[in-house]
């Protein structure tokens, strides 16, 4: 996947995000960190799962909050003019509840998407993947 400088590429694995820039340009992807504002995980996912005796999973609740407290944050950026391109990589649950809150706007500035783990792993990493995409 060649991608534009200034593209942004959000990272997240439900429960950590990592936000870079691309600092190249199309033909040599170079990733920056890039600041991000923190992301508010007490927005509530998709309701698609609800905590109750029978399903006593609050973990899983969190990383839907986060996800959509991340694509909040996108959308936002992207509504603002702060981002020109995007992309998304994000372990495959985080990418689907991220999915169900994507702003029309953010689905208009997105230039693809990975469904791969890539949190905590290096730089490199994450390019290689962009590049093999």
């Amino acid at each position: 996947m060649m991608l534009p400088k200034g593209t942004t590429i959000a990272v997240s694995d439900g429960e950590k995000l990592n936000l870079f820039r691309n600092s190249g340009d199309e033909a040599k992807l170079k990733l920056t960190p890039a600041n991000h504002a923190e992301v508010d995980s007490d927005g509530r996912g998709s309701g698609s799962r609800q905590n109750s005796s029978g399903n006593p999973d609050s973990s899983q609740s969190n990383e839907d909050g986060f996800s959509a407290g991340i694509v909040a944050m996108l959308n936002k950026s992207v509504l603002d003019g702060a981002v020109d391109g995007l992309v998304v990589i994000a372990a495959p649950r985080a990418l689907g509840e991220m999915r169900k809150h994507y702003h029309k706007a953010l689905t208009a500035k997105l230039l693809g998407e990975i469904a791969k783990d890539l949190t905590g792993h290096s730089i490199g990493d994450v390019e290689a993947a962009i590049e093999a995409a």
